[in-house]
């Protein structure tokens, strides 16, 4: 007699359990795969954000500690040292009148600055960093950086997503200000009221404070496919920066 129920102990799989069991493998391998490259991307995407904060926290430490120096001259009898560049156009002529003092442009998306940081002091305006003017282009997405004169009109990328600049302290990021309509600059009397546009250039000499706004957009999309948008602000004392009397 023939024992059936070994012959049933020893069959093997039928076609219908071995594609079931290929599809479960599949679906499993396939969640699995899904994670892995989920947290990668999720890992590239903290990796461009803290790029992008390193960037503009750099560009912004440069940016405060060039402009708190806007006026600086230690020796009083420099009052007609300054230089106007008539809203950044590399005249350089020494000044009759010092109203402006060093801040010889001031608008929502443009700031010119200068001080005499010769060591010794050379009581001229003109050497290496001494004439600085930041800019921002919202045709291009950046903030340009321009010095010396009568050189101030060659602006560099800054803050730009222009990997090939050689001159730009940081980078990565595309500076949505103008989408954003958020002014780069802001200005601020001493009592901390804020001078509208349409004061100035009139209002130069009351500046104190001047706010620094940065939008920017990251250049590589998260793990979401989306770029990521963040704003970055802070806030310069131009102590050097008073009104004199013209002589």
């Amino acid at each position: 007699m023939i024992n059936t129920s070994v012959n049933k102990m020893n069959r093997g799989f039928t076609l219908v359990e071995v594609l079931l069991a290929l599809a479960i493998g599949t679906f499993i391998m396939a969640a699995v795969l899904t994670a892995v490259m989920q947290g990668y991307s999720s890992s590239s995407g903290i990796e461009q954000s803290v790029a992008v904060q390193e960037d503009v926290r750099a560009a912004l430490d440069i940016m405060s500690h060039e402009i708190a120096m806007a006026s600086y001259a230690s020796n009083p009898s420099a009052s007609s040292i300054w230089r106007t560049t008539a809203g950044g156009c590399p005249l350089c002529d020494d000044l009759t009148t010092c109203t402006y003092k060093g801040i010889q442009e001031a608008t929502a998306s443009a700031l010119t600055i200068e001080m005499d940081t010769a060591v010794p002091e050379n009581l001229t305006i003109g050497d290496a960093n001494e004439i600085i003017r930041y800019e921002y282009l919202p045709g291009k997405q950046m903030v340009t950086r321009a010095t010396g004169c009568p050189n101030v009109s060659l602006a560099q990328p800054f803050l730009s997503a222009d990997s090939a600049s050689t001159s730009a302290k940081a980078r990565n990021v595309a500076v949505t200000n103008g989408t954003r309509n958020i002014p780069l600059f802001q200005y601020y009397d001493g009592t901390g009221a804020e001078i509208l546009p349409a004061a100035l250039p009139a209002r130069i000499p009351d500046i104190r404070r001047i706010k620094i706004t940065v939008a920017v957009q990251a250049t590589v999309p998260d793990f979401k496919g989306q770029m990521r948008e963040m704003i970055y602000s802070t806030s310069v004392m131009v102590r050097n920066h008073a009104p004199i009397t013209s002589k």
